[in-house]
């Protein structure tokens, strides 16, 4: 892996705490690669044999049962997934494939175990990360079980725009479809939910959304921290 990729991995909170002799012994092993889009990069089963560091693109963890998929969540740069496998040395509870070009990091999963019995603060950092990811499951979940479709509709709409910087017109990240399996919804159910949004304001044009009353669409989908912010 080149030094140049060094300081992006680094500055993330799991990382950076390390000391720079264990930090350096992980990166040895390590490896940097390019993906074009929709490549599978794990399968649900196999050994996780490598933490993975999105560096720039996105990728998609979905899970596969009985002919039917699911789009469990989107991994955006800079930031890792599959740790929780890793660390208990399990096999993969989901699959992952790119959504467009992306830039990962490789580091394998036995230098992760490793140092992490020997750096404390590493360790803490692992522990700090589970626990938050936790708690986004936890949140993601409330979401799913205590909302209507049209009301996890209009908080993830609400989410999306802060995400795009708060402009009352924006576009989704991905398409529709996939957009849907995120919901927990089927692709007719979410062209339902988008119609049942109209009277609140929000029209929609192929993956560009629009807010016309902002007031009308928070009160319709109370947005609720202990639910849609997964920075806590």
């Amino acid at each position: 892996m080149p030094e140049s990729a060094y300081p992006e991995v680094r500055n993330l909170s799991l990382f950076s705490g390390m000391a720079d002799a264990n930090f350096s012994t992980l990166m040895r092993g390590a490896y940097v690669q390019n993906f074009p889009p929709q490549v599978d990069l794990i399968t649900e089963g196999e050994p996780s044999d490598f933490l993975h560091v999105v560096i720039s693109g996105s990728v998609d963890l979905f899970s596969q049962w009985n002919g039917r998929d699911t789009s469990l969540t989107t991994v955006r740069p800079v930031s890792t997934f599959i740790l929780a496998a890793t660390i208990k040395n399990a096999a993969y509870l989901m699959s992952a494939r790119t959504l467009e070009k992306s830039r990962i990091v490789l580091i394998p999963s036995q230098d992760v175990r490793a140092i992490f019995d020997a750096d404390g603060n590493f360790a803490r950092a692992i522990v700090a990360e589970l626990a938050q990811r936790y708690r986004s499951v936890i949140k993601s979940q409330k979401d799913l079980k205590l909302r209507s479709s049209l009301e996890r509709l209009a908080n993830y709409i609400l989410r999306q725009q802060k995400r795009a910087g708060g402009s009352p017109a924006f576009d989704l990240d991905f398409e529709k479809r996939r957009l849907a399996s995120v919901l927990g919804m089927t692709p007719e159910n979410l062209s339902r939910a988008f119609k049942g949004l109209q009277p609140y304001g929000v029209t929609v044009e192929g993956t560009r959304i629009k807010i016309g009353d902002q007031a009308d669409l928070e009160r319709f989908a109370r947005p609720n921290p202990f639910i849609d912010d997964f920075s806590t």
